[in-house]
């Protein structure tokens, strides 16, 4: 069995094997295979073809599972029915909780900013498991479809955690929280509590919060402010596409799934059928995704090496046809032979990388788990059940739903306190504009406060079959103080 380190290789569909046989090119002529070696597997176009809805084999599963490392190109997704997309797939199964993706002003690659001397830099770290990527959706009436945004605790310590040690390890001395914790109060509240607890403990890095809309306007206007932003899922993936526009392009844009067993490594650009085979795909994104691929294993001297030789060809005015410049483009795999030439050389003194000596992998393969790990943060709290919200289908308007919900309700511990449609109170305030669909949630709380602590489930799960039997009931949620403070949400106008 050979003693060096293993990693899975996916090369990807369309342009997917030229871009990773260009990567693979360059590791040759740096001595990378002198200590590692890529392991093939399959998945992709071909594995939703022969049926199977998850795009990767069993064995290819086992592989990546095994060695705790993936090199992969770009995977294309079914359209329509079938299966769902590999890279959120692969993410969130193995636990890469951590996105990162470097987005910097590259030479040769015009853009506004280049053009203007505004230098682009920075780090941003998206969480890669929670929010709406749960996909977690339901239709619950008519008119009315449902998407559950999880938001967890442990999530956020991962997350918040990794962000703040590659700030240290990237020499960083700011990191910036991105949220919209002004309107989503418990799951972006949730998310911004954690980043300022978890930032206790790394007094020698600056914090500071940003709304999203407000992160996405400065990142436009002055993208030289941000050194690293952390973020929630949804809305880190939003910023990190706009990030690479910033920077000519996903063509441009490296991207690393990090995980405590399982990390990824790809291009997060598309397929392109339209030039697959044609040997004029750029291979950048995957080659600096592959950089921080041999960082992460402790092969510093070999990424630092490639990374001046291709900052180096980019200086050189050598570039693939989606870049424009003063000479003719040249191919893929000319341009990673040209990357291989250079290696050695050195580029002007802002993008020169200092070359470690270490150029070992100091990698270990995870140990299987025997079970999933239970992951906690607030193992104490105390919790109380104070109501419940029943979302009902119906048709009526709010006043007249509300009188019968009373009726019903009488003679529990429980009373109507409010009622709203897509989350705007319609009773027992409201304004007769506010307009309302086919789903109500009708909220109901404790007659008497002091009856807290003292009402179990089975109370509100009666409540709910009472309204049951008069009302098609879309959904249901408990209600819950914890250690005395509301663990849900008002309506807004409420």
């Amino acid at each position: 069995m050979s003693d060096k380190l293993q990693i899975a290789l996916a090369e990807g569909d369309g342009i997917g094997s030229e871009i990773t046989q260009a990567c693979l090119t360059a590791f040759e002529a740096a001595g990378c295979f002198e200590h590692i070696e890529f392991v093939p597997v399959e998945m992709g176009s071909r594995v939703f073809d022969a049926g199977d809805t998850r795009g990767m084999t069993d064995s290819a599963i086992d592989t990546i599972e095994r060695l705790g490392l993936l090199y992969k190109g770009p995977m294309g997704t079914p359209i329509g029915g079938g299966g769902k997309s590999i890279n959120v797939t692969l993410r969130k199964t193995l636990g890469a909780f951590a996105n990162l993706r470097h987005f910097q002003s590259l030479p040769g690659v015009e853009t506004v900013y280049s053009q203007a001397g505004v230098p682009v830099d920075f780090y941003v770290v998206r969480e890669n498991v929670e929010d709406t990527y749960g996909g977690v959706e339901y239709r619950l009436t008519n008119d009315v479809v449902d998407c559950k945004r999880i938001i967890t605790a442990p999530g956020c310590d991962q997350v918040h955690r990794y962000a703040f040690e590659a700030a240290k390890a990237f020499g960083i001395d700011r990191v910036t929280c991105g949220h919209k914790a002004n309107i989503m109060k418990m799951t972006d509240g949730m998310f911004l509590d954690r980043f300022r607890q978890t930032a206790r403990d790394y007094a020698d890095i600056q914090t500071e919060d940003v709304i999203i809309d407000a992160l996405c306007m400065n990142l436009v206007l002055k993208p030289q402010s941000y050194k690293m932003v952390v973020l929630p899922n949804l809305q880190g993936d939003i910023v990190s596409d706009l990030a690479a526009g910033l920077v000519g392009g996903l063509g441009f844009a490296p991207s690393a799934n990090i995980g405590e067993k399982v990390s990824i490594f790809e291009a997060v650009h598309g397929t392109a059928p339209d030039i697959a085979g044609q040997n004029k795909a750029n291979p950048t994104s995957l080659l600096l995704s592959g950089l921080i691929l041999l960082r992460h294993i402790g092969m510093q001297k070999q990424a630092a090496t490639i990374e001046n030789a291709l900052i180096y060809t980019l200086e050189s005015g050598v570039h693939t046809g989606d870049v424009r410049g003063e000479k003719e483009p040249v191919g893929t795999a000319e341009f990673a032979r040209a990357v291989a030439d250079n290696l050695g050389k050195t580029p002007s003194e802002r993008y020169a990388r200092e070359v470690p000596a270490q150029d070992t992998p100091n990698f270990t393969p995870p140990e299987r788990p025997r079970v999933n790990r239970m992951m906690r943060t607030y193992e104490t709290l105390t919790s109380a059940i104070v109501g419940c919200d029943i979302y009902i289908e119906t048709l009526l308007a709010p006043h007249d739903l509300a009188q019968r919900l009373e009726m019903i309700c009488a003679n529990t511990p429980f009373k109507l306190t409010m009622m709203s449609s897509r989350g705007t109170q319609v009773w027992p305030t409201g304004s007769v504009y506010t307009e309302v669909v086919d789903y109500y949630r009708a909220r109901f709380e404790l007659r008497d406060k002091a009856m807290t602590g003292r009402v179990g489930q089975q109370a509100p799960i009666f409540l709910f079959e009472k309204v049951g039997e008069k009302f098609d009931v879309a959904s249901f949620q408990i209600l819950k103080e914890f250690e005395g403070k509301r663990g849900f949400s008002l309506a807004q106008g409420q």
